[in-house]
């Protein structure tokens, strides 16, 4: 019997390629990416609260009351003096852990999926979903005060990137993949898929789509599905019941909007701002950093405990009025240090729970105090503290759709809808005008000197001036020239337009066909002068670098004949196309290519 041809296709082959390329094949994927999303939001689930368990000895430190010091019922010879100890026991694991297998993984996350799904095709590393479980998981256990949706969000980009990349799949595929897998972590973390799909089209891929949506959806739901089968589909935050009966109290939500938005741009200020210090002042190995700066996050820890781990206990008893305003605000600080030390000394979580703490806190401060000041105004203080948590998430993220309806799944309160659209699109606007195009996410980025919006040629279009790459100026004809003997002139520099001047001064374009109709459709047309058919023309100043030139060309909306190249005084001195400018292009590439072999 004749041994198989390796080169003919297996019979495997036509089904991969219907999951490459077809138009259903890669919903079974989605389906794939969503189950194991979800199954490993349990898994973290899980890492995290064994972790917790272990470190602390409870289940929650953060839900100690007030003034109270808990302590280890296995240690108790530590007193409170475990809860300094934990973040540098912790610190001590998954620092190494992190240095030896995906430095990637330290910090919040979706950054590097960001920048993955911009710049590296949606390729993420498979082990960075491992360590990233694991390191988050000792880090908020051990009393990193972070959030766990970056870590998820991350995870459950890399399954499915992994998933995409064994399949060998076209890279608009593996980024959609990655999508649905930061969309399933979000929907089987929070029991929000609406808000995962949103928050993977908002920020993740940052473009809607009917195919990529319906492909995310699909993803969102099965992980929520499979969660919800494990852990329930209670709201994460149980809220009192919330009333906005006064119309009047829309002004008091549109301020709290503003104060958010501001507060949003704070957390995110000092959130780098820390990580500047730490970066400064650390000269030891990157694998000890957190354990040395694991001091700094517990003795913060030691005078409020309730900032321990993610903090949903404290979070929750804020929101139920159960504090005073005095330590709302004083939680609000501590949380936004605690967070931007735990960060800047090198730990892995998220800042989407964070930031909804610092909201919460703030809107319930708010709450409390204009209810004191007009009760008949402010009936529920904890209808502010929902929209706060909302509001300071859009001005850290910038991401109003996903702030809207994550707060609404979150909470399962529709009551408060429509001042939380109010405060939300405040608080997107403030942050827009104090931070400009920046965010908690993309601001890492650009720090690193990486745009997600800059295109990999822009460096070198900006680079490099018009002057470099324009052609010679074809030959000109003047406003005054007999349209018959310019349309001559036309064809005999074989070109299918030709620039107009009037005293040496550009003032447009002769285009043949604008030419070619005037002297066929009007018999008095043989006697007319161009300025009769003259149409406009992009200018490009001889100065400009070869970005703005290609604007110009864009925002023409030409046949593709190209520009003119013009001096300081408007005269012609060149003249610039598409095609030269992907001739500069083309060289640049190849020089470089040439530099890298030499």
């Amino acid at each position: 019997m004749p041994a198989p041809d390796p080169r003919r296709p297996g019979v495997l082959e036509p089904a991969l390629r219907s999951i490459r390329s077809g138009t259903f094949g890669i919903v079974p994927l989605a389906l794939a990416v969503g189950a194991l999303t979800g199954l490993g939001a349990i898994g973290f689930r899980w890492l995290i609260s064994h972790a917790t368990l272990l470190f602390s000895g409870t289940t929650d430190v953060a839900a100690a009351a007030p003034g109270t010091h808990p302590t280890h019922p296995g240690l108790p010879w530590l007193g409170i003096w475990f809860i300094v100890l934990a973040p540098v026991v912790g610190g001590l694991i998954y620092g190494p852990l992190l240095q030896r297998f995906a430095p990637e993984a330290r910090g919040h996350g979706v950054p590097e999926v960001m920048l993955a799904v911009s710049r590296h095709g949606g390729r993420i590393r498979p082990r960075v979903a491992a360590v990233k479980a694991l390191a988050s998981a000792i880090c908020i256990g051990s009393g990193g005060s972070v959030g766990r949706e970056g870590p998820i969000v991350q995870i459950g980009s890399a399954l499915g990137s992994t998933v995409a990349q064994v399949l060998r799949m076209p890279i608009d595929r593996v980024r959609t993949l990655v999508a649905a897998g930061a969309a399933a972590g979000i929907a089987a973390t929070f029991n929000a898929p609406i808000a995962g799909v949103l928050f993977a089209l908002e920020l993740i891929l940052r473009e809607f789509s009917a195919r990529t949506f319906g492909i995310v959806v699909l993803s969102s739901v099965t992980a929520s599905v499979v969660a919800r089968a494990a852990v329930g589909s209670e709201a994460l935050v149980q809220m009192p019941a919330l009333t906005v009966d006064d119309a009047r109290t829309y002004l008091l939500f549109a301020l709290l909007g503003v104060v958010a938005g501001a507060a949003g741009v704070g957390f995110v200020k000092v959130l780098y701002a820390v990580e500047d210090l730490c970066d400064k002042v650390w000269r030891g190995p990157e694998w000890a950093r957190p354990a040395v700066g694991g001091v700094l996050v517990g003795l913060i820890l030691l005078a409020l405990p309730q900032l321990y781990g993610v903090g949903y206990p404290a979070l929750s008893a804020g929101v139920h009025g159960d504090y005073v305003i005095g330590f709302l605000l004083l939680l609000m600080v501590g949380k936004l240090v605690a967070t931007s030390l735990t960060l800047g000394v090198g730990g892995s979580g998220g800042v989407f729970a964070p930031s909804l703490f610092v909201g919460a806190m703030l809107g319930a401060a708010f709450g409390q105090a204009a209810n004191a000041i007009a009760p008949d105004l402010a009936p529920s203080p904890a209808a502010f503290a929902v929209v706060g948590m909302g509001a300071v998430f859009a001005g850290t993220a910038r991401a109003p759709l996903t702030a809207v309806v994550m707060l609404f799944e979150l909470t399962g309160e529709y009551s408060i809808i429509l001042p939380l659209m109010l405060a939300v699109a405040l608080a997107a606007g403030v942050s827009h005008l104090l931070m400009s195009r920046d965010t908690v996410y993309t601001l890492k980025l650009r720090r690193r000197g990486i745009e997600l919006d800059e295109h990999p040629a822009d460096k070198s279009l900006a680079s490099r001036s018009v002057r470099e790459a324009m052609e010679a100026a074809p030959p000109v004809v003047s406003t005054s020239t007999p349209l018959p003997q310019a349309a001559q002139r036309l064809l005999a520099s074989g070109r299918s337009s030709l620039p107009v001047v009037d005293d040496g001064v550009l003032v447009g374009l002769l285009r043949a066909d604008r030419a070619a109709d005037a002297l066929e459709s009007d018999d008095e047309a043989g006697a007319a002068t161009v300025e009769l058919v003259v149409d406009d023309i992009a200018r490009i100043p001889v100065s400009a670098t070869l970005r703005d030139g290609l604007e110009a060309l864009r925002h023409r909306h030409d046949d593709g004949s190209g520009g003119a190249v013009v001096d300081d005084a408007g005269a012609v001195v060149g003249w610039l196309t598409h095609h030269a400018v992907l001739t500069a292009l083309t060289a640049g590439a190849t020089s470089g290519a040439v530099a890298d072999r030499g």
